[in-house]
């Protein structure tokens, strides 16, 4: 009886307490990202905001397949680079299972599939179709991206399947910034290569390149066409409620992801300075995403008061 009695006690002290005073008890935030430059800055600008709010923030760099099988472990709070459809095939067994929740959409207007050259393009390269009559242009070789990766995935089942005559072709898997450095030489070079592109990504502005048609099946319509969503582990929403304020507010743009991807690969700043320099330029953005958000100890947050200390950091 008297523990029913301290069990009532603490519980009706909780209601009384005002709203803005209850604490989430969420401090550590794990976040999983993949080495994509896209995700890293959406993931660092997150980070930068709970940091500023007061929790302890990890980011743990894996592979895709990596990062689900930790949130399926409750190992890792957080994905911000779910992209659509081509993830598919890989979040479908999660979201069956129950083990990972969908937030919403954090990106839209992405693309993501295969890319050539302009001068491959008008050479007659514009459609998957068109690839293996080119075979040796191309060494019969595809670029792709680190290993695990779902484009590679959809890539390696194309060339499994012969699909568009491409049976004998390889794929050359890569990290990011090694691959684009191979797009850089061939096209430097005017060499063929195929390669996985995407937007946003400063590749667009850096290279003069044409995405190619028919991968619809594999990448979906409108040349892969993608939005990306933002995962959590199974739970998260209601034992974390103002972190997931926080996700549910955070939608990012094109312009802002190109930005941020600009500083950190071209101008070699740190994806944490990056944001903070961006937010402090934008504060109606931060503004917006703060609407409703409390800090860790469930006090209300300043954006103002935010940018300036942004401010201090970026110019220190």
């Amino acid at each position: 009886m008297k523990k029913v009695i301290v069990q009532l006690t603490f519980f009706m002290t909780a209601l009384l307490q005002p709203v803005g005073a209850l604490a989430d008890e969420c401090k550590q935030v794990s976040f999983g990202a993949v080495s994509w430059t896209d995700v890293q800055a959406t993931t660092a600008t997150a980070e930068t905001l709970l940091t500023y709010l007061g929790y302890e923030v990890s980011t743990e760099e894996l592979s895709v397949p990596e990062v689900y099988q930790k949130l399926d472990k409750g190992e890792l709070d957080i994905f911000l680079g779910n992209w659509m459809p081509t993830m598919e095939p890989i979040l479908q067994p999660y979201l069956k299972s129950g083990s990972v929740e969908v937030f919403g959409k954090n990106l839209k207007g992405a693309k993501y599939t295969l890319a050539v050259p302009t001068y491959v393009y008008e050479a007659g390269v514009q459609s998957f179709a068109d690839i293996a009559r080119f075979k040796d242009k191309f060494e019969n070789e595809l670029y792709g991206l680190e290993r695990g990766n779902d484009g590679n995935a959809l890539l390696l089942d194309i060339i499994a399947k012969n699909d568009f005559a491409l049976g004998q072709f390889s794929l050359m898997e890569l990290p990011e910034r090694l691959m684009l450095h191979q797009v850089k030489s061939h096209i430097r070079d005017g060499d063929w290569i195929a390669f996985l592109a995407w937007a946003p990504h400063p590749m667009n502005e850096m290279h003069d390149i044409r995405y190619l048609s028919g991968g619809d099946e594999y990448f979906g319509p409108n040349l892969g066409g993608a939005t990306v969503s933002t995962n959590t582990r199974a739970g998260y929403r209601s034992a974390c409620p103002n972190v997931a304020k926080l996700l549910d507010n955070l939608e990012f743009s094109l312009s802002m992801e190109g930005e941020l991807m600009n500083m950190m690969l071209y101008e070699f700043v740190p994806g944490d300075r990056a944001a903070r320099d961006w937010m402090f330029r934008h504060p109606e953005t931060v503004t917006r995403w703060l609407n409703g958000v409390t800090n860790q100890k469930g006090e209300a947050v300043d954006p103002a008061k935010l940018a300036a200390e942004m401010r201090l950091t970026v110019n220190n």
